[in-house]
């Protein structure tokens, strides 16, 4: 078998270091709040090339908690893509704002910030949540271009994409980097991930950082006295000891999802195989750091015999994402149909994710572009 995404060949190679460090933290006694969640909201906000980090319980949490420091109000218009995980557009809905959906690029799967511009030139906005989806970075330029033009908040969604890194005015900055805030996600599955929930907001704004202490915890700066109403959202100090192990390796394997990505392209390129999949090109920067390997179908009925094909031989696949946001029950209210966004609803329907991580061998990817192979080939 094949897995779409596999743990325990990591915890093999650093078993030892992840059960030292835990059993540090038990033995200290102090499991909330302590030494291992300040040390990693440390590593990544120097990592990110920021002032702060904010140790929160889920990238979920992250979400919710930077739009209330970022002082989103009721009835506020925050533009995002329907394109991605649902807590993105749930966490407006959750801070009492109207999410507006815009369309993504066909070739990056990213927010369309072209029709971001119009929307902006037009209407009274907050803010915007970018994802940089699948680990691809979002033109960081083109956000910058939009904040400093239209004087809009900037959230960025970091949940997939930790490492990538893009230009502005020829100078390499990482996700995360660029706007008012950003949040990071340590599910399990995520290029850095703990062995539960976890997340992190980033920031440059004091005012942002310090509301996002406060929030964390319940709205408490001093134990027991309530400014404001918050959230019981901490990061765990077993979950940051554990995260803290494995950021020294994030780099190795950050390398080696690139290099996962660029053998798949090849086996691609050799065989001519009629699908549309990521092109590795050459460049100064991590312009994608590949949480997920996500190739593209003519349609849906070629996806779904590949899919199914590829089940039958104990290979692993997920569809991101099967419905849209705009399209989900729950935003009926919002007014959008089907039709409204056209490439997002296309891609909904035509694509397929491949296994991708870091312990993926050669002859597991030659083994899944051949039955790809063997899939597209059946009558």
């Amino acid at each position: 078998m094949i897995p779409l995404f596999d743990l325990t060949r990591q915890y093999k190679e650093i078993k030892d270091e992840i059960l030292d460090a835990l059993n540090k933290v038990i033995e200290n006694g102090r499991v909330i709040l302590g030494e291992e969640v300040e040390k990693l909201e440390n590593n990544i906000a120097k990592f990110i090339g920021v002032k702060y980090g904010i140790g929160v319980a889920s990238g979920s949490d992250a979400l919710v908690i930077a739009l209330r420091a970022m002082d989103i109000k009721e009835g506020d218009k925050v533009i995002t893509t329907p394109y991605t995980f649902f807590a993105t557009a749930s966490a407006i809905i959750r801070n009492k704002g109207i999410p507006i959906f815009v369309d993504v690029d066909k070739n990056t799967y990213n927010i369309d910030l072209n029709q971001v511009e119009k929307i902006l030139k037009n209407e009274k906005i907050f803010g915007i949540i970018p994802v940089h989806l699948f680990g691809q970075t979002v033109d960081l330029e083109g956000l910058s271009y939009l904040k400093e033009k239209y004087g809009i908040k900037i959230l960025e969604d970091c949940a997939q994409s930790i490492g990538s890194e893009g230009i502005i005015k020829g100078q390499i900055k990482k996700s995360g980097s660029v706007g008012d805030a950003a949040i990071f996600s340590f599910f399990p599955t995520k290029n850095l991930g703990t062995y539960g929930d976890g997340g992190m907001i980033v920031t440059n704004d004091e005012n942002i950082y310090e509301k996002s202490k406060v929030l964390r915890v319940h709205g408490s700066k001093k134990k027991y006295y309530h400014e404001i109403v918050g959230y019981n959202s901490r990061l765990d100090e077993i979950h940051a000891a554990i995260l803290n192990v494995k950021f020294k390796y994030l780099e190795e394997w950050t390398e080696k999802r690139i290099n996962i990505a660029s053998t798949y392209a090849n086996y691609f390129d050799n065989w001519k195989l009629s699908l549309k999949y990521p092109k590795i090109t050459k460049k100064s920067f991590k312009y994608h750091v590949f949480h997920q390997y996500v190739i593209e179908f003519e349609n849906n009925k070629i996806r779904e015999k590949v899919k199914n094909h590829l089940q039958d031989k104990d290979i692993g696949t997920s569809i991101y994402y099967p419905i849209p946001l705009h399209l989900q029950k729950c935003f009926e209210n919002l007014g959008y149909k089907k039709g409204d966004l056209p490439v997002a609803e296309n891609l909904s329907q035509t694509t397929l994710a491949l296994p991708i991580f870091p312990e993926l061998t050669k002859n597991e990817i030659e083994k899944i572009v051949l039955e790809i192979k063997n899939a597209l080939e059946e009558d």
